[in-house]
């Protein structure tokens, strides 16, 4: 081959953008942005079913997270109203032995052959004995009578029906209770109907 010929065909091939016309350059950069994967080697059709598989698991776990909390909140609110419908089942359990004494109680005290004696004597030991489990059954739960005889009036927790004079109780101090008060655990239950000490009598003119 001359080197003519040489000359003319490397002249071909080593053509440069330059040596294109502008609609051929845009013919070339058109090609080029047509088919963008063929230069960086990505998928756009294998990308978007990658998205798309993706965006359905969150979609799937989204709805598996909101079923659990519904159900989780479900349970908890069954619970809470059984709690609450059976909210005194200890308290009355602990109640029952009082019951069964107060019962043993009258029986002891109609047993016959005794002397009417004998039979009160039997129904007054078992009164108390019921009432010494009342009050552990209370203290269980925290429930404590005030003491207030002998102690200044205070009518935070106490009210006074009436008052008296007193030769060993001073003033404005409590004489007796009408009927015990009693706290649950730091609140009042209920106050004390409590008589007030007025004083020492006076003597008669």
């Amino acid at each position: 081959m001359s080197k003519e010929k040489n000359d003319t065909l490397r002249g071909r091939v080593e053509v440069t953008d330059e040596d294109l016309s502008p609609p051929e350059r845009e013919q070339e950069a058109g090609e080029k942005a047509t088919h963008p994967e063929e230069e960086n080697g990505r998928d756009p059709e294998k990308e978007l079913a990658d998205a798309l598989k993706e965006i359905e698991e969150l979609r799937d776990r989204m709805l598996r997270a909101a079923a659990e909390n519904e159900n989780f909140k479900k349970r908890m609110e069954r619970e809470r109203a059984s709690s609450l419908k059976y909210a005194g089942e200890q308290i009355f359990r602990e109640m029952l032995p009082v019951v069964d004494n107060l019962e043993r109680a009258i029986e002891q005290s109609s047993i016959e052959g005794n002397s009417p004696e004998q039979r009160l004597e039997a129904l007054v030991e078992g009164v108390k004995l019921t009432l010494k489990s009342l009050v552990a059954t209370l203290e269980k739960f925290e429930v404590k009578p005030i003491d207030s005889v002998g102690e200044p009036f205070d009518p935070k927790h106490q009210d006074a029906l009436t008052m008296e004079a007193s030769d060993t109780v001073p003033a404005n101090h409590v004489v007796s209770e009408f009927e015990k008060g009693y706290y649950y655990k730091d609140r009042l239950l209920r106050a004390a109907k409590v008589i007030v000490s007025s004083g020492e009598k006076k003597a008669d003119s």
